[in-house]
């Protein structure tokens, strides 16, 4: 079921992955929803969290991409120069830039820290359409090449590479400060759904329409593995796990799959969700023990890595859930919703409530020009994590 083309050299494969810490068992979670946020028109398509946990970044069909301050959740920037509705935003390992994907072709990468000094992108002017200038107040790079819209976009962790994945059906990778295409990859015969760098930068996954789970050589473009599974189902969305040595992938079957890449098997599979039209990815809660994905039910679910089993299942919206996010070092998700309910709501663990103490209730409304509801409590502390698929 797997077609190989892995470069020889590499190190063997476990033969079982690490899905939980040597440690006592931690509680299990309970979320309660805490805050809704509006401000968006249409369907939100993309939700994420910056890797420190600062700001919460939102994408839409209404093309302005709102930036959120975190604990707080005050609208801290706005930003509007999309001609199109945007897909999908992703943040720079750094979390100092922010890159999203549109319809409108292209891929603009937005400096979260200008004014700031050395984390601006020179405006340099460079030949073709490929990576044109923009004015500071609005995007620092526009990354021009895909034939039609742009569906997916991610960092490799060193900040100077973004990979892109088009309705076009290639993959594309990009150099961030000279705004240059270095390689276009005739990766699939649908358009692509998802793309991820690994941990080191090395390799980049992509999944596709057409059923297709790629690993390509960053370096070179070579196209490392196709994974496949037995209906060739369209593949929603891919990423590998903490320490790369595993991709989960979800399909149009409403089936999440965990594979061992290496080994061209897939070790797990989750179900209980709905997911047979659009693409809504998943995510790892901070601790690496639970899969957290929306579903086309109007619900978000999260299943223990290890048992499989779901652990808890919420009517979070009065759509489909389109996107969930997992704050990087506190229990907290958000979730963003479809047409009917385009809002992005805020969920908390209440079993870290009571054991540390980190939300205290606020009586303050939020600030009037997000649109939002009264923020009924804010995150204070981080806590520490325990590895599980974290680990090395």
């Amino acid at each position: 079921m797997a077609e190989s083309a892995a470069s020889e050299g590499r190190p063997p494969s476990p033969k079982r992955p690490r899905l939980s810490p040597s440690s006592s068992p931690a509680p299990v979670p309970s979320f309660a929803h805490r805050i809704t946020i509006e401000g968006h028109k249409k369907s939100i398509s993309s939700v994420a969290f910056s890797p420190n946990g600062r700001l919460l970044a939102s994408a839409s069909g209404d093309r302005p991409i709102q930036v959120h301050d975190f604990p707080t959740f005050s609208l801290q920037r706005t930003l509007n120069s999309h001609t199109a509705g945007v897909s999908h935003v992703s943040f720079s390992a750094d979390s100092a830039f922010l890159a999203s994907a549109s319809d409108d072709r292209t891929v603009r990468i937005w400096d979260l820290a200008l004014g700031g000094g050395s984390h601006t992108l020179e405006a340099e002017q460079h030949d073709g359409q490929q990576g044109d200038a923009a004015p500071p107040e609005e995007s620092v790079r526009i990354l021009r090449g895909h034939l039609s819209a742009v569906f997916c976009v991610a960092w490799n962790p060193r900040g100077d590479l973004v990979a892109s994945g088009g309705m076009d059906e290639t993959v594309r990778v990009w150099d961030v400060q000279k705004g240059k295409c270095m390689r276009v990859l005739p990766a699939h015969s649908e358009p692509v759904t998802a793309v991820q760098f690994n941990r080191d930068g090395t390799i980049i996954a992509s999944g596709s329409w057409d059923g297709y789970i790629r690993l390509w050589d960053t370096a070179t473009g070579q196209c490392l593995k196709t994974l496949v599974d037995d209906d060739n189902t369209p593949v929603s969305n891919v990423f590998f796990t903490p320490n790369s040595r595993f991709v989960f992938a979800s399909t149009l079957d409403s089936t999440i799959r965990l594979w061992d890449y290496q080994n061209d098997k897939t070790l797990k599979t989750y179900t209980g969700h709905v997911n047979r039209k659009y693409c809504i990815p998943a995510s790892l809660t901070a601790d690496g023990r639970y899969l957290v994905t929306g579903s086309e039910d109007n619900k978000f679910l999260m299943w223990d890595v290890q048992t499989r089993q779901v652990i808890q299942s919420l009517d979070s919206h009065k759509d489909v859930v389109m996107a969930v996010a997992c704050h990087p070092q506190l229990g907290v998700i958000a979730s963003v919703g479809l047409e009917k309910d385009p809002t992005i709501k805020i969920w908390v663990d209440t079993v870290e409530e009571e054991k540390e103490g980190e939300v205290e209730a606020v009586e303050e409304p939020l600030a009037p020009q997000n649109g939002t509801e009264i923020a009924e409590e804010l995150i204070e502390e981080v806590k520490e994590t325990p590895e599980s698929l974290n680990e090395a």
